[in-house]
């Protein structure tokens, strides 16, 4: 579960009126949203909030390493505010859905010693990718 909320709160970031609203959408678990989807989701909260005000809050939640960007192919990048705990993405390759997965072990152990070719590694990214249930069920 994302704690968005609590841990701005906690970091003392001034939850303006339009900030709150941005992190309540952002708030939950396997979100993965879109700028422009923030916003669209944002605006039913907050009638008034503008565009530049959700991307440059996004921006910000970004460079405070509380919510982190996803990109997928070229797919326009998305939001994931479970920044704090080590997990992997599943996406469907037919229509973006995003889940958040994760691995058994570590997955850096998985990368033998002689393919690292001397390299500290700091992190791994590790996509899996598919066909989910509904565009199965839509497509066969």
């Amino acid at each position: 579960m994302s704690d968005l909320l609590e841990r701005l709160r906690g970091r003392g970031w001034r939850l303006t009126a339009q900030r709150r609203v941005v992190a309540e959408v952002l708030d939950g678990d396997h979100v993965h949203y879109t700028a422009d989807e923030v916003h669209a989701l944002a605006t039913e909260r907050l009638p008034e909030i503008s565009r530049a005000t959700v991307y440059n809050t996004l921006g910000e939640l970004v460079s405070l390493g509380e919510v982190l960007e996803v990109s997928t192919d070229g797919r326009a990048k998305r939001y994931d505010p479970n920044a704090h705990h080590d997990h992997q993405h599943l996406i469907c390759s037919r229509c973006g859905t995003i889940r958040d997965v994760h691995l058994q072990g570590d997955p850096l152990s998985a990368l033998p010693e002689p393919e690292r070719y001397g390299f500290q590694v700091s992190e791994v990214t590790v996509t899996y990718r598919g066909i989910c249930p509904h565009c199965s069920a839509h497509h066969s």
